[in-house]
């Protein structure tokens, strides 16, 4: 300890019976931190000094509201890019926070998309403009917001350019033992002292026999290992076989072409995939099975007329981050097909996939899919349906809806929603229906097989179970490392 700081510190609350411990770090030009720290010590003499802590909120600018306030908002930015002839939306995206400055100025009316012309480009709707949102936090830069309102304080708070931090102090009084001048404490009761019988006159330093001692640095399991760890039980307590899915980089081919997705579909464009520049491009594919697969996408077959059009293998052949795990089941599939005699499988696998997302509170560009494939003869969506509810019985959630949905390679195809008690709403979980026929017979399987299969997310039957509201708490560079640390053991009501 300091005892020249803490002399100065009681000496001036002598004289002024009171002050705050941000002021009094302002007057003798310390370090906030030290005078706490000198504080403490002076607290463990004895009853000398009365701390009442003090938690004052406070907004500040995050970094990218700092350069808002400087340079301008992104909707500000995006208006001022747009020409007097126009620009393609193309080359606003390209500018930096693109997207969100342009939904910005479109929803503010300063921007409008004119399509009398092909292409159709931006244009400005309004002569000029005043970037409110740069002068306001050029008013909370300067400690001036009291004409802000809580509501555009909450906006530029979602929008992450400003946050609200908690400055905590102590407001410092004369205690009942107060003194200008420290006893020094002692630590041991030695023998000397009890035969001299001075212990009597001494200050010891308080023991505090209720004081654990420092936890041992050990591993914690992260909720979605448990979690995951529970799906995997519940799959293999249904016998189900897990699927290799250790590659997450895939070729289109068998992330898309394989299950009839059409090359034209919007999921796989650049908005929505991440593709891979090096190498760019796959080579090896079943031969038969390609010339198969192309054939039902450009001509049709098995009682479909396809999706007529010219089937590019260039298209076929990209690579990109997986953005399914139906991709593994697919190949899992083909590879039954080559078999001499078809067995009935019920497969599962549970691994990461990409998606270029928007980031919300149920949404990441990175996460954990749940794949469940069972093929066997003359299954239904009733077989289907009976699955999902002994599936989710098990995790212990029972309030389940399902919506008709289009996907490509299922049909009939269902969207599978559970409620959120957290977020106190309905959430889609996964996504489910049969394989068509325009995916199965071009590998070769029987005409009287069918397969069902879904897929869910990982994260969040996680949040419910954990009682998360928005999953970037639950994964991602701001996770809070103590909430890994203490999370209780995830016993899923059976």
């Amino acid at each position: 300890m300091n005892s020249g700081m803490a002399e100065k510190i009681l000496k001036y609350l002598d004289e002024n019976n009171e002050v705050n411990t941000l002021k009094l770090a302002s007057i003798l030009n310390e370090d906030h931190q030290k005078i706490i720290g000198t504080l403490k010590s002076i607290q463990a003499h004895g009853d000398l000094v009365v701390a009442e802590p003090i938690n004052e909120k406070n907004i500040e600018l995050t970094e990218e509201g700092k350069l808002v306030a400087r340079q301008g908002s992104h909707e500000a930015n995006i208006y001022k890019a747009v020409p007097e002839a126009g620009i393609a939306q193309s080359e606003l995206m390209k500018l930096s926070n693109g997207k969100v400055g342009f939904s910005k100025a479109m929803s503010n009316g300063w921007i409008f998309v004119d399509k009398s012309v092909n292409p159709p480009v931006i244009k400005k709707k309004v002569p000029d403009i005043k970037d409110i949102a740069q002068e306001h936090l050029q008013q909370i830069e300067a400690g001036n917001h009291s004409s802000i309102t809580d509501k555009e304080k909450a906006e530029y708070k979602k929008r992450k350019l400003i946050q609200e931090i908690v400055i905590k102090s102590f407001l410092l009084k004369k205690g009942p033992e107060f003194s200008t001048t420290l006893t020094k404490l002692e630590t041991d009761l030695t023998s000397d002292m009890l035969l001299s019988g001075n212990w009597k006159d001494l200050k010891f330093k308080e023991y505090n026999f209720d004081a654990l001692g420092v936890p041992p640095v050990t591993g914690c399991l992260h909720p979605l290992l448990k979690v995951r760890t529970e799906f995997r039980q519940i799959f293999l307590e249904m016998g189900f076989s897990e699927m290799p899915t250790n590659n997450y980089v895939e070729n289109s081919f068998w992330n898309f072409d394989a299950l009839f997705q059409p090359q034209q579909h919007p999921a796989r464009d650049a908005h929505d995939t991440f593709f891979i520049s090096d190498p760019q491009f796959s080579y090896t594919f079943p031969e038969d099975y390609l010339s198969r697969v192309q054939s039902v996408h450009s001509k049709g077959g098995y009682g479909s007329q396809g999706y007529r059009y010219d089937w590019d293998l260039k298209e076929a052949q990209k690579n990109l981050l997986r953005t399914h795990t139906t991709a593994v089941s697919a190949r899992m599939l083909y590879k039954l097909a080559q078999q001499k005699e078809f067995r009935p499988v019920k497969w599962f696998s549970i691994d990461k996939v990409f998606r270029n997302e928007t980031l919300d509170a149920t949404h990441l560009a990175e996460f954990h899919q749940v794949e469940g494939v069972i093929a066997d003869y003359n299954l239904t969506l009733g077989d289907l349906i009976g699955v999902f509810t002994e599936f989710f019985k098990k995790l212990g959630i029972t309030e389940l809806e399902f919506k008709p949905a289009y996907n490509p390679y299922t049909e009939p195809s269902m969207e599978i929603f559970c409620f959120h008690p957290g977020l106190g709403k309905w959430i889609e979980i996964g996504n489910s229906g049969m394989f068509r026929p325009e995916m199965l017979l071009p590998m070769r399987l029987p005409e009287n097989v069918r397969a069902i299969a879904w897929g869910l997310s990982l994260e969040r039957p996680t949040m419910i179970k954990y009682g998360f509201n928005n999953i970037r708490d639950l994964t991602g560079p701001k996770v809070d490392l103590e909430m890994v640390q203490r999370s209780p053991i995830c016993r899923l009501d059976k």
